[in-house]
């Protein structure tokens, strides 16, 4: 059974955007990059809302640049390994290995963690609140960047209730980014 793994780069005042609508503080490292390669490896579906979508689809053919790091070209080829499911409203189509999905996403992903054998993750933070609620997320990866921005786009959205979660680890990096791993309680 897969697990549903909800990860973001976040900064140490928990915003995933800033106020700009940026995110151009939270580029990872090579060593950062290499950690996120491996853990891709681990990834058979990706769980895109529209926004994250139309910025994830880069890796479609990043790897072609003639300007690409080496782990850029990695990630980008584990990657396009995985299945990616875009559920929008507004969109009217998906290219490259991505499927437009309308259906009901709590039901589809539900049936997807049980028929899964390799994990899931959910990038996107309108459409993780909707897992979150419905108690489907298994793990949390919270990436911490060593900056403040103030305000923008939180990484959790809508959370009604309080929500216990047990800390499994953390993995601290030489640029000072911070993984810290929860699950829920």
């Amino acid at each position: 059974m897969g697990k549903l793994i909800y990860a973001f780069n976040v900064s140490l005042d928990g915003f995933i955007e800033g106020p700009d609508g940026k995110f151009d503080w939270a580029v990872p490292d090579p060593e950062v990059h290499r950690h996120f390669n491996e853990l891709e490896k681990q990834i058979g579906t990706h769980l895109y809302g529209r926004r994250m979508w139309e910025t994830m689809k880069v890796w479609q053919t990043l790897d072609q640049q003639p300007d690409a790091a080496p782990e850029e070209v990695e990630f980008a080829r584990a990657w396009r390994e995985a299945e990616n499911l875009v559920f929008s409203r507004t969109l009217t189509s998906v290219d490259g290995n991505a499927r437009l999905v309308r259906d009901d996403p709590v039901k589809m992903v539900a049936e997807l963690k049980a028929q899964s054998g390799k994990d899931i993750d959910v990038g996107g933070a309108g459409l993780a609140s909707i897992f979150i609620k419905a108690g489907l997320v298994d793990e949390y990866r919270l990436y911490f960047y060593p900056v403040l921005v103030g305000s923008g786009k939180q990484m959790f959205q809508g959370i009604e209730a309080p929500i216990r979660l047990k800390y499994l680890d953390t993995h601290p990096f030489v640029s000072g980014v911070t993984l810290v791993r929860y699950a829920p309680d």
